[in-house]
């Protein structure tokens, strides 16, 4: 048991210098022109090393699954789909370090401004909506397909997009303290 304690903190710390080491070099020489080759030599280790991690250079700046959206969800009271949401995504968070918050950032700063980026999360989307339609579906007592919990999940992700989007824009802005404001509007009907 000890050892597979020890490999999960050493791939931990493997994947954290894999991303601070290619963010480093994507501010200093931009996306396009650093290489994946360049990264792992940052990184001291070798490239085939950096794709058991990440299958392509693009995977280092695109969506994932959230795990801590997911998890807290699955916690949350039950409810109709904006306050569950919210108070999944205030969890979520919460949970998260500041560095990790910051690393958050880092990257959608890349996702929201490289254009082949913006397309490559646009793919990968559908796997999360689903999983967080599910989610959200199972909180509010209706079906996964409920057109309902679709328009509501549709609501908050747009939402949150546009504050993310803002946040990658303007560094000093409390992207997740707006992501609240930005979702008590909208579970107050969205009153100008």
């Amino acid at each position: 048991m000890a050892d597979g304690g020890l490999r999960e903190r050493k791939k931990a710390k493997t994947r954290e210098a894999i991303l601070r080491e290619a963010f480093r070099l994507f501010r200093e020489r931009g996306y396009h022109a650093t290489t994946v080759e360049q990264i792992a030599e940052a990184a001291e280790i070798s490239p085939a090393t950096f794709f058991r991690y990440f299958p392509s250079k693009e995977d280092l700046v695109t969506l994932d699954r959230f795990p801590p959206l997911v998890e807290a969800l699955a916690v949350q009271p039950p409810g109709q789909p904006v306050p569950v949401l919210r108070g999944a995504l205030r969890a979520a968070f919460a949970a998260l370090s500041e560095e990790e918050i910051a690393a958050g950032h880092a990257r959608e700063v890349f996702a929201a401004t490289v254009p082949e980026l913006v397309v490559a999360n646009l793919r990968r989307s559908p796997g999360l909506i689903r999983e967080v339609c599910a989610a959200v579906a199972d909180r509010a007592g209706r079906a996964a397909d409920d057109p309902g919990v679709r328009n509501a999940v549709g609501a908050v992700f747009g939402v949150v997009a546009m504050v993310w989007t803002q946040w990658a824009h303007t560094p000093a802005m409390d992207g997740p303290e707006e992501i609240d404001r930005a979702l008590a509007h909208l579970e107050s009907g969205l009153r100008l």
